[in-house]
């Protein structure tokens, strides 16, 4: 039996496949960490298309895959103890699908299993211009208690490189689960500081 802290990625087909599998190449580093990567369809053509990854690259960085569709699987449970889930990036219709409980697919139905247990909850949308809808499904998972994370730069770094600016935004989201991020952000201390 494994004593690692264990969270699952679940990647959809939001633009900012970066988030995920930056995610992933910090947690590899981690050995406390063990990974639990579900991705969509659409989730894998944006990997190929933005970054020129295929799924076998993706998940080799990953200590544990799973299928879309696989709702038998481990982590469709909350009797599976993970820290929690992290959807980077999060499309419009995976948010849609979480706020409402809709768990039509392993990755809402882990973000579902998460919420209930009270587990962390992160959920990176990339959109924009937001609709209404879109403002009230994020309104109404942060009521269950998620994490809506727009993956937003802060300028105060004068962070130069896309890179940097991602690296940010991982950073501070796996802070929030008590990994190690050192050297991934660097927290706003004042202006004198």
């Amino acid at each position: 039996m494994s004593n690692k802290k264990r969270l699952v990625i679940g990647m959809t087909g939001a633009t900012g496949a970066i988030y995920g599998v930056r995610m992933l190449q910090i947690l590899r580093e981690q050995d406390e960490w063990e990974t639990h990567l579900v991705v969509s369809s659409a989730g894998l053509v944006n990997l190929k298309y933005e970054l020129d990854m295929d799924r076998a690259a993706l998940y080799e960085l990953a200590d544990v895959t799973h299928g879309i569709n696989d709702i038998a699987s481990c982590i469709a449970s909350g009797s599976f103890k993970t820290e929690g889930v992290v959807i980077a990036p999060c499309s419009m219709k995976t948010l849609a699908a979480v706020a409402h409980g809709f768990g039509d697919n392993l990755i809402s139905r882990a973000a579902d299993v998460a919420l209930k247990e009270r587990r962390k909850t992160v959920l990176v949308p990339r959109e924009t211009p937001l609709n209404l809808a879109h403002i009230r499904n994020m309104a109404s998972v942060t009521e269950m208690g998620g994490v809506i994370y727009p993956p937003m730069p802060a300028f105060y770094n004068k962070t130069d490189s896309v890179r940097a600016m991602v690296d940010e935004g991982v950073g501070r989201i796996l802070d929030m689960f008590g990994v190690d991020a050192t050297g991934l952000f660097k927290p706003w201390t004042g202006l004198g500081g």
